[in-house]
């Protein structure tokens, strides 16, 4: 079955841990568009929720950072982080460890992924499932790109890795909807946190929208971090998201810098109609 929605959402913790602090307009435009993309995916009739993210040394560190990895579980336990301080209960999202694993088996047609039967779901994934999944009623598949540990995975390989789970999603005949989550610009967990590069976001937002694969892949890591800081490196999951969508455009339905969350926060979508999968001929 043709994939039937892909876009891509902030998570940083703030989003729901600071919501009282930050300004109460501006907080609820965003509160809105993460509302209107819940309702989009339901609309689309997905089975599955596949939440693309960079993980936070939560499931992987230093002495095993796979470069892609994708859940194969029944359910999942969150978030790993205090309640209190993230602002989201505790949580059992359901899995579905059957289309995990005929998933995982297509992406390894093309790229080397890596799968985790256990996986504890930080704010990368929590946060986009408090507003996309309330009723934690949508099997959930978490996936993982490496953003944190260097060498961090290349940008053509992130771009690699969203093919091959286009591929996959198309080799079974459930309905899946894939999200990106992650920064855009940030600097988590430095002095510099709160500091947020709008131009620099608004400059990767429109190549996104256009999913122009040269100008997504022109950039190095030195310049994203010195731009966008070291959350900047989630660009891989907007990026393997755009790989997805197969060339569609897109629609940024919310942006604006946020300080008290940390992040330029971001809502958008691809438009997959007249987007089909490619002939597996």
């Amino acid at each position: 079955m043709t994939l039937v929605y892909a876009g891509c959402a902030s998570h940083a913790p703030g989003i729901t841990g600071r919501a009282d602090q930050a300004d109460p307009e501006t907080r609820d435009a965003f509160y809105a568009a993460y509302d209107g993309m819940r309702a989009d995916i339901e609309a689309s009739g997905a089975e599955a929720l596949i939440v693309l993210a960079a993980e936070h040394f939560a499931n992987f560190f230093m002495d095993n950072m796979p470069s892609f990895a994708i859940g194969m579980a029944d359910f999942y336990d969150g978030p790993i982080e205090d309640p209190a301080w993230l602002g989201i209960d505790r949580f059992r999202a359901p899995g579905n460890r059957d289309l995990s694993q005929r998933l995982i088996s297509e992406v390894m047609q093309t790229v080397d992924v890596s799968y985790a039967e256990e996986w504890k779901i930080d704010h990368g994934i929590a946060v986009p499932l408090h507003f996309l999944t309330p009723r934690f009623d949508l099997p959930v598949i978490p996936a993982n790109i490496n953003c944190q540990g260097p060498p961090l995975t290349p940008l053509h390989r992130a771009w690699a890795f969203g093919e091959a789970l286009r591929q996959a999603v198309d080799s079974v005949p459930e309905k899946i909807a894939l999200v990106g989550t992650g920064g855009i610009s940030h600097w988590p967990a430095t002095p510099d946190s709160g500091k947020i590069n709008e131009a620099w976001d608004r400059d990767f937002l429109d190549r996104w929208q256009r999913n122009d694969r040269d100008a997504l892949l022109d950039y190095d890591d030195l310049s994203v971090y010195s731009e966008a800081g070291q959350g900047g490196f989630e660009i891989r999951t907007f990026i393997a998201t755009s790989a997805a969508a197969l060339g569609a455009p897109g629609t940024v339905h919310f942006y604006a810098p946020i300080p008290i969350f940390a992040v330029g926060c971001t809502i958008a979508s691809y438009d997959l109609e007249g987007f089909p999968a490619p002939d597996s001929t």
